[in-house]
């Protein structure tokens, strides 16, 4: 049956009918659908794990015990993994085992940009990289067939363009994978020094060969052009603007399998053509590989290395006229992200902006106080940095920086990798601030379950972490809950927090405002007859508040009636 499907949508499709039955992730953009959508199907276990590491480990347990699985992450998300992808490259599998990393050029939601082909590379396994959804459905299937024939972890990178693109995809029954009986085998799986050793030149045989594979393999194919005077080795959404600029004009060697790369065929290929053209975003992987095996190539100094190729940007290296866009009559205006109307956050940031505060920030929709009008954000580095870096950041300043310093960081990146920052705090008697934005959903991605819900992937009832009895258990003495939309209290507890010679954690707890079970009072009413136009409520950066002539105005269509602004109002503009 054909269909039309996400990337993401259709890897999950291709786990299903390869008899995959485990799944774990820790949700990241642009790779979160592939587990949500997994987990519809009742034949797989899924689960979201409390970060990439756990995730990886567990599926890794799940393959040693004979069961097809599966874990998936983003990019940065892979640093975390990064520790068990390396040993796990030495030690092999049992039952098919895949890694799936979506790489985000261009950093639509992200940090940075970092290409994962490396992490591959280092590893030394195999990653096949799709360049659509019909693609991203038969590479997972393959993939665990190349798992259990080479005894490896198989890598698919996908990226966003693939993974939130849709396109034909062609469906198939499940076929149940017979599990794979589990034997000890201390040599193969316990990685001390004395089997590591052995375990190294059996990754190098490996390696070799999945070369000679790849060598023949038909998801590495040329495709004929009408002039040899140009020939273009290219992957995944590169191939597609590639074919949408150029169509069938030159030869063209599309590669699936990224790592490890093919030698006789592109040496073959380069025969074939007067010049190659490597067409990759971000690093220079297969242009580099192709050097090192003796073939000269064009790619970085016509693309460059930063942001996402496009169409026109590859017709401009061929010196073909570029496309011009549609241009609308209307002006539209920027947009630019901002925390939602009624987002518990932001009463809390206007209390760290109000004391000029020094606020260590983390990953998530809170890192959106770092914008204006609030502003009140220093720094953002990774998951769980807020933590360990206010840590750091106070011992380095002494009592007078710990005094009017914090660090954010939101209920599921706590559990993530904040909670051992929160211990070093404890062990090493950091007199710094803590608060937990607690908002009851992982919401950056789009309103996950975490181990602080009470409710697992599939919206079950299960284990609720205590985040106050956990503060507590790690050595956090002083520990207090504050709501966010109370601006007083929250004022308080910041002040005294900060005055304390020990170690203390805030729990701003108030759930997201989109949350589908969260009821709002309704909006509340602007009263220009009050209004002295002093803006005052503008200074918490709601959109639901406007000025118009001089004069407050509430959107009612965005307003939740959360009654942060009115307690910034001394002339009763704002109320019912």
């Amino acid at each position: 049956m054909k269909q039309l499907m996400l990337g993401n949508e259709a890897v999950a499709r291709g786990l299903y009918e390869a008899g995959c039955s485990f799944v774990s992730s820790y949700p990241g953009t642009p790779s979160t659908e592939i587990t949500e959508t997994v987990a519809k199907f009742k034949e797989v276990y899924a689960e979201w794990a409390p970060n990439e590491k756990v995730a990886m480990e567990s599926a890794f347990g799940a393959s040693l015990n004979g069961k097809r699985s599966f874990c998936a992450m983003k990019h940065v998300g892979l640093n975390v993994a990064a520790d068990p992808l390396f040993t796990i490259a030495y030690t092999g599998v049992n039952a098919g085992f895949i890694i799936a990393v979506a790489d985000d050029a261009g950093m639509h939601s992200s940090q940075n940009e970092q290409d994962s082909r490396h992490y591959a590379v280092s590893a030394k396994l195999p990653m096949l990289e799709p360049s659509d959804s019909a693609e991203a459905l038969a590479f997972t299937k393959l993939a665990y067939e190349l798992s259990e024939k080479f005894d490896t972890a198989v890598m698919i990178k996908m990226c966003t363009r693939v993974s939130h693109s849709q396109s034909i995809v062609e469906t198939s029954d499940r076929v149940e994978a017979a599990p794979i009986p589990y034997e000890r085998k201390a040599q193969k799986f316990i990685m001390t020094p004395a089997n590591a050793i052995k375990r190294h030149p059996i990754v190098e045989e490996r390696t070799k060969a999945l070369t000679e594979w790849a060598e023949t393999a038909e998801i590495n194919r040329v495709e004929g052009g009408k002039s040899a005077e140009y020939g273009i080795i290219t992957s995944s959404t590169c191939y597609q603007y590639v074919k949408e600029a150029l169509g069938d004009d030159f030869p063209v060697l599309k590669l699936g399998m990224i790592n490890p790369l093919p030698v006789k065929k592109i040496r073959d290929f380069a025969a074939s053509v007067k010049q190659v053209i490597v067409v990759e975003e971000l690093d220079p992987v297969i242009e580099n590989h192709c050097k090192t095996i003796g073939v000269d190539v064009k790619g970085k100094e016509l693309f460059g290395l930063l942001g996402e190729i496009s169409q026109n940007s590859v017709r401009k290296a061929f010196g073909y006229p570029m496309t011009a866009g549609v241009k609308l009559d209307e002006s539209i205006p920027v947009r630019p992200p901002v925390m939602c109307a009624g987002c518990p956050h932001r009463g809390l940031f206007y209390v760290l902006k109000k004391n000029q505060l020094n606020v260590i920030g983390d990953i998530g929709c809170y890192t959106l106080g770092s914008a204006a009008p609030l502003g009140a954000m220093d720094s953002t580095i990774c998951m769980g940095a807020s933590v360990s870096g206010l840590h750091g950041f106070n011992k380095a300043g002494g009592a007078e920086f710990a005094k009017k310093t914090v660090a954010v960081i939101g209920d599921s990146t706590f559990m993530h990798s904040g909670v051992t920052g929160l211990i070093n705090i404890a062990y090493n008697e950091s007199a710094s601030t803590v608060i937990i934005l607690d908002n009851s959903i992982t919401g950056m991605t789009g309103h996950q379950q975490n181990p602080t819900t009470g409710f697992n992937l599939k919206g079950d009832p299960c284990t609720k972490i205590d985040l106050e009895t956990l503060c507590k258990a790690v050595g956090i003495k002083r520990v207090r809950v504050v709501d966010p939309y109370n601006l007083a209290e929250c004022n308080q507890a910041v002040k005294e927090e900060l005055a304390a010679e020990e170690p203390s954690v805030i729990i701003s707890r108030r759930p997201c405002a989109l949350l589908k079970y969260v009821k709002h009072p309704g909006p509340i009413e602007g009263d220009a007859s009050k209004c002295v136009g002093c803006k005052s409520c503008m200074k918490i950066g709601c959109p639901a508040i406007s000025m118009k002539k001089g004069k407050v105005s509430i959107d009612a269509t965005l307003c939740t009636g959360c009654g942060v602004c009115s307690q910034l109002c001394n002339f009763g503009a704002l109320g019912k």
